[in-house]
């Protein structure tokens, strides 16, 4: 209903492909990649280089070990931690945001304030400092097995609920639309009219700014349950995979709220519209449009709450889960490297997170559409240092699997290659001729095994005539 300024008129089939396409295009692959890079760094360093796991460590290729142990080193892994704070705290910020519209429509509270908002935060943030003080096998990864069945369960309810052939279409429309557009949305700037440099600063920066912020601790982790996969498995686990599932959440509730928008537009059924226009201008309350939407579902009015509730709890752990592997991983950076921080520094970093965002929230103003603008200009202002070190990270990542020992053996390998066909070539001119490799011979026999540590095998030209018999080489 309100496209980017400059594309296309909004409630029109072409505003749908829009939307998904450019909610693919912030969502899928460019933040994986951003995750990517660092958890490539961390965990090449760490299990091909012996390196810790420190975020300083990565740049030991750029400025040498004693800088990245000293004060410079330092800095980076200030910069990692600051970057996590803000970003972490933003999410916290927008799940209590998130959480308050589904209090609201379940008619629990008419209105949620900014201080009904803190007090949320309190209690999600009592939550994920306890799961983090538990430790990954224990909290964390219970909650993230509840927190994968409940996202299925209303999922899957929503996929069946709703218009579901719709959804199913949407799919393939939605990566067309991300493929066609992408040179547009790549390209977006505030030179492409009115309006375009407020709606970036909102959506694209934002979310850029969001995923930089979150890459520390997400590279880490995914770092962590890396060990033994080879470097085309990890980026090709890392960006398809997340990609393919978002892709087909953001198809089932964006796809699905946009499928019954449509329907009660065109006044089929009896099916509500989840947004109205006032003035020209879309009205939608972006706290609760996803409650909204399944308010509209087909269900009994009793099972509509249920789901709501069941909704607001899948938000809450869905941020507790972040929040609490985000408060374990700066206890690790700010620990020099420990893979299991002390408990202390967990409780500290998890409170830290929450009274953050709490002063995020109120700085936006009582409004929670204030304090999301609040939240998001925090965001990006802390994002923006960050931006530079991952820059660098790519040159220092780049370096260090330059100077790989397969790496090297490889080029090595294809210069011997080239130069014995290069010389087979210029002595065997207008012959037939093949290439075997061999044991140097050992001429001095004197000493064994220093001997057999210097062999080497080697690329040999063999001449062979042609016998004209069947052309045969060897």
């Amino acid at each position: 209903m309100s496209p980017p300024p400059a594309t296309v008129d909004g409630s029109s089939p072409e505003a749908m492909g829009t939307a998904m396409g450019t909610t693919i295009f912030h969502w899928t692959l460019y933040p994986w990649a951003m995750y990517a890079i660092v958890g490539l760094g961390i965990a090449y360093g760490s299990f091909r280089l012996g390196r810790s796991q420190l975020f300083s460590s990565m740049f030991t290729s750029l400025f040498g070990e004693r800088a990245v142990n000293g004060f410079g080193g330092k800095i980076i892994n200030i910069m990692a931690i600051l970057a996590t704070l803000f970003g972490s705290a933003c999410s916290l910020g927008l799940g209590a945001i998130q959480i308050g519209g589904g209090i609201e429509s379940a008619g629990v509270m008419s209105n949620v304030t900014s201080p009904v908002l803190v007090i949320i935060i309190a209690i999600l943030t009592a939550a994920f400092v306890a799961s983090a003080v538990s430790g990954v096998e224990k909290g964390i990864q219970w909650l993230s097995n509840i927190n994968m069945i409940l996202a299925l369960i209303v999922a899957l309810i929503v996929f069946i609920g709703g218009p579901t052939l719709f959804i199913l279409n949407v799919i393939p429309s939605s990566i067309g639309s991300f493929i066609s557009d992408l040179p547009q949305m790549a390209s977006r700037t505030a030179a492409n009219g009115k309006g375009v440099n407020d709606w970036l600063s909102s959506w694209t920066v934002f979310y850029w700014a969001w995923w930089v912020s979150w890459s520390p601790f997400v590279g880490l982790f995914i770092a962590r349950i890396s060990r033994g996969r080879t470097v085309r498995q990890f980026i090709t686990g890392v960006l398809i995979v997340p990609s393919v599932v978002s892709t087909i959440w953001f198809a089932v509730f964006g796809g699905g709220a946009i499928g019954i928008q449509e329907r009660a537009e065109r006044g089929e059924g009896t099916v509500k519209a989840l947004a109205n226009v006032v003035d020209g201008e879309p009205d939608i309350n972006m706290d609760t449009i996803l409650f909204d939407l399944l308010g509209a579902l087909p269900l009994p009015n009793l099972i509509a709450i249920i789901l709501m509730i069941v909704t607001v709890i899948l938000i809450a752990i869905f941020f507790v889960t972040g929040a609490d592997s985000a408060s374990i991983v700066m206890g690790t950076l700010s620990a020099n490297g420990v893979q299991e921080p002390g408990k202390a520094l967990v409780i500290f970093w998890g409170t830290a997170t929450g009274a953050v965002a709490a002063v995020m929230l109120l700085a936006g103003g009582s409004d929670p559409a204030e304090a999301l603008e609040g939240l998001k200009n925090v965001t990006i202002v802390s994002a923006l240092p960050f931006v530079l070190v991952m820059l660098l990270l790519c040159v220092a990542l780049w370096r260090d699997l330059s100077r790989d020992p397969l790496i090297i053996q490889g080029q090595l390998a294809d210069h011997i290659l080239e130069q014995s066909v290069a010389t087979a070539v210029d002595e065997y001119d207008g012959e037939v001729f093949g290439l075997e490799t061999s044991e140097l011979p050992v001429e001095d026999a004197e000493d064994d095994t220093d001997a057999e540590a210097d062999a080497t095998s080697s690329a040999t030209a063999q001449g062979t005539a042609d016998d004209g018999k069947d052309g045969s080489t060897s």
